[in-house]
């Protein structure tokens, strides 16, 4: 049997396998909220009263079960899109009604890209009107949702067609070494973005207002002086007009650095607790963990690049799924896309294993600008209550769904200021 004959049951063994451990880990973490769901667990009795931990129990079971069909049914359209001839069909359809060019293949990605955008909006529109409704969260309407995917439409369109054309161009231009001419204009793509989003992509979804003089102003300021953290701008967002939800970010760098409070976090922690986190957010610039993620980040997209470049000379690889053996970058780069998470799924563990090694370092650094944990304590039992977290997920759906350590974790870290088994 050849590669090309091997690489379809490989590529669905490897979905498939994806699929059956996801579903693994959500059967044995609905296990785990189960077996703790008849009264709250000891180490939150002090702080969770019966009820709010009754709902989050009910929430978590129900965001389990709605994201199995989620799973479900977004694997489905990755299957038929790769094994049904869609792919090659669509491809030579383009190309033979637009011509053979840059511009024919990246509106074929693009229309691709967009096929499964709306297979998968039966399931958001679930999620938010549905699921999110249900528990209380969700405020916003039928077409708020609807103008926010009309606008994040256009948005890819007017951003990412354009620079998709040039990446396919630079084959033609630059030769073998393309890959590394489209990482560097990706990454500068990026960074672009980060600058702009904030004053020219942000304000098209939300309202950003200063946040008012004020004694909590006054505080916020005082804290970014203390430790030499500059910020141009406080801004309040309002995000409650989506939901109720809360989160607080830094968008932007130097100069531009603004920092973003939800409002609905506003109204749900006091000042000491909102500059506690502030202050962890601040720990993750002083750690230098910004500059490593996009580093790291920086790295595995050359890698990724470099991938593609090397499929795209391999016929068995596009011969696998029915393409001819000369169709270019656009099936290598489409089907890297398409395959790409499944491969990343694997390693989720490490990936979300750095990610909270960060999260400790940013608290104990919030602890110690704070003098004392108790403020970003508060804070962070509130979030939880507010949010109805998981506080008895399965150690395994932590590993590999978890990109921050759970209540209980980063509470015991706190109290010794350090990670387990390490110097923070």
């Amino acid at each position: 049997m050849s590669l090309t004959e091997i690489i379809p049951y490989a590529a669905t063994g490897l979905i498939l396998a994806r699929l059956g451990a996801d579903t693994a880990l959500n059967l044995l973490n609905r296990r785990s909220v189960r077996a703790h769901a008849s009264a709250v667990p000891e180490a939150f009795r002090a702080t969770v009263d019966p009820q709010t931990y009754s709902k989050s129990v009910q929430y978590t079971l129900a965001k389990s079960k709605f994201g199995e069909i989620s799973d479900l049914w977004g694997t489905a359209a990755v299957l038929a899109v790769l094994f049904l001839g869609i792919l090659p069909a669509t491809f030579v359809w383009f190309r033979s009604t637009f011509g053979v060019s840059a511009w024919t293949d990246a509106a074929w990605i693009f229309a691709i890209g967009v096929g499964l955008s709306v297979w998968s909006l039966p399931m958001d529109w679930w999620a938010q009107f549905r699921l999110e409704e249900r528990f209380g969260f969700n405020t916003t309407t039928a077409r708020l949702w609807w103008t926010d995917h009309v606008k994040g439409f256009v948005l890819v369109a007017v951003l990412g067609y354009p620079l998709l054309v040039l990446i396919l161009k630079l084959v033609g231009w630059m030769g073998p070494s393309w890959w590394i001419w489209a990482w560097a204009i990706f990454i500068g793509f990026q960074l672009m973005l980060l600058v702009v989003a904030p004053i020219l992509i942000l304000p098209l979804f939300n309202k950003l207002t200063p946040l008012p003089d004020g004694t909590l102003r006054d505080r916020l300021l005082a804290l970014a002086r203390r430790t030499g953290f500059s910020a141009k701008t406080l801004l309040v967002m309002d995000g409650s007009k989506r939901s109720r939800h809360s989160n607080a970010f830094f968008t932007g760098f130097g100069r531009f650095r603004k920092i973003v409070l939800f409002d609905t976090l506003i109204g749900q922690l006091h000042e000491p607790e909102l500059e506690a986190v502030l202050a962890h957010e601040v720990g993750h610039y002083k750690r230098g963990h910004i500059p490593q993620r996009l580093a790291v980040s920086a790295i595995m997209t050359l890698a990724g690049f470099w991938i593609i470049a090397w499929l795209m000379q391999q016929s068995w690889f596009a011969g696998a799924f029915g393409f001819a053996p000369d169709a270019g970058l656009a099936p290598a780069l489409l089907l890297f896309g398409l395959l790409g998470g499944t491969i990343l799924f694997w390693v989720s563990p490490l990936s979300n294993c750095w990610s909270r090694r960060h999260e400790y370092e940013a608290d104990a650094f919030a602890r110690r600008t704070m003098g004392s944990a108790e403020p970003l304590v508060g804070a962070l039992r509130k979030l939880s209550e507010k949010n109805l977290s998981n506080l008895t997920p399965h150690p395994w759906f932590s590993a590999w769904h978890y990109s921050h350590p759970t209540l209980l974790e980063r509470e015991a870290a706190l109290a010794a200021d350090r990670r387990p088994n390490a110097q923070a």
